[in-house]
């Protein structure tokens, strides 16, 4: 199945340590080789690269390696194609708006006859069952709440009741942000990580490259990092029980 990355601060800060060690499960150390995406929240805007390309062979991707982009929200994810053909409208992560903001979805599992109604506004351009499901969530979203955005309190709770049934017709683990909340949700695997002071150095667990976050940090930087399996091997990460929800803010969870 495919692999996710998320990344949730109080600073903006750049992905280019874990993306790097992330990539190269894109083919090289693991074999999620159909393609690849990421998508950075800066403003009111999105930067968003999507590549159909393995990412440890993608241009785009080596470009994001090097380019320390800053955000406080990011999303990213390497696919290993179970449903639809490997083509760039398949790459995760998927963009929509919802309450005047754009929203970014990404989705590791397999959904299993799942074809829910899609009635409104939300459809899908490609052929996956992710996709559908990012447009049954907002289409849901937005008959919940209509046209004003609630509290991250009251929509955590909704997400919850609707991941619950989205992940009964399979693996439903899954990253939605809306650029000042980055919600998770385990079915099978995900673990975080949260970086603060006092930083200390961190080793790739797919390449042998280490970086000491207290030469790059302030005493007030806090990172929480995302992803379904470790990224690194020295660094202690917690993981998402199946079945639970989890909201980060300002790079920790509430």
């Amino acid at each position: 199945m495919c692999q996710l990355l998320g990344m949730n601060c109080n600073v903006p800060t750049d992905i280019v340590f874990s993306f790097t060690g992330f990539a190269t499960r894109g083919g090289r150390t693991d074999t999620h080789h159909d393609g690849w995406g990421i998508a950075f929240f800066e403003g009111s805007g999105v930067r968003h690269f999507v590549d159909h390309q393995a990412s440890i062979e993608s241009p785009v991707a080596e470009l994001i390696k090097r380019w320390p982009i800053k955000s406080t929200n990011v999303i990213a994810h390497i696919r290993k194609a179970t449903q639809g053909k490997v083509a760039l409208e398949n790459c995760h992560p998927f963009v929509r708006e919802l309450w005047g903001r754009y929203w970014v979805f990404a989705h590791n599992g397999d959904l299993k006859n799942f074809h829910p109604a899609l009635d409104g506004p939300y459809r899908p351009v490609g052929t996956t069952d992710s996709e559908r499901a990012f447009c049954y969530l907002l289409q849901q979203l937005h008959r919940r709440f209509g046209y004003l955005q609630p509290p991250a309190e009251q929509l955590e709770s909704v997400l919850r009741e609707l991941c619950a049934d989205i992940g009964s017709h399979g693996t439903f683990n899954m990253l939605l942000s809306e650029g000042s909340v980055l919600f998770c949700h385990c079915s099978t695997s995900l673990y975080y990580v949260v970086r603060q002071h006092p930083f200390s150095a961190a080793t790739l667990a797919d390449e042998d490259i280490t970086v000491d976050f207290s030469q790059m940090t302030t005493p007030q930087d806090r990172v929480a990092v995302i992803v379904t399996e470790p990224l690194t091997a020295n660094e202690k990460w917690i993981p998402l029980e199946p079945g639970q929800m989890l909201a980060f803010i300002n790079g920790l969870p509430i």
